[in-house]
């Protein structure tokens, strides 16, 4: 008696003719820390609004740790301004929290990048 196992072939289409990801969405802020965290706050509900749907949603924030401490320096605080704009985020219904990615190099204090599915 022998045995024979079936596989069930999965129809797809070759991977040229697979429809592309898009290209994420990418925003800079600086200036003072409450304002960037607010106006990274509103370029988010705006991405929402173009895309339709939260729940394909993946989001980076790259912190520049040379602009932050420029920021501090010059009397930014960091809490509970970051408290309260994580708290915000959650509101949104996102499928997980932002990754936050320190930077040694210096550039704009903050970088929104906004992956999506179709």
């Amino acid at each position: 008696m022998s045995r024979t196992t079936v596989f069930a072939r999965i129809d797809r289409p070759p991977a040229a003719a697979r429809e592309p990801l898009p290209a994420p969405l990418v925003w800079t802020f600086d200036g003072p820390l409450e304002r960037c965290l607010a106006d990274l706050e509103d370029t988010l509900r705006r991405a929402i609004v173009l895309i339709g749907d939260v729940s394909r949603l993946a989001l980076l924030i790259d912190l520049s740790l040379p602009a932050l401490q420029r920021r501090v320096v010059a009397g930014d605080r960091l809490q509970p301004a970051w408290s309260r704009f994580l708290d915000r985020l959650g509101r949104y219904g996102l499928p997980s929290p932002p990754r936050v990615r320190p930077l040694r190099a210096d550039g704009p204090l903050a970088t929104l990048v906004i992956a999506y599915r179709h």
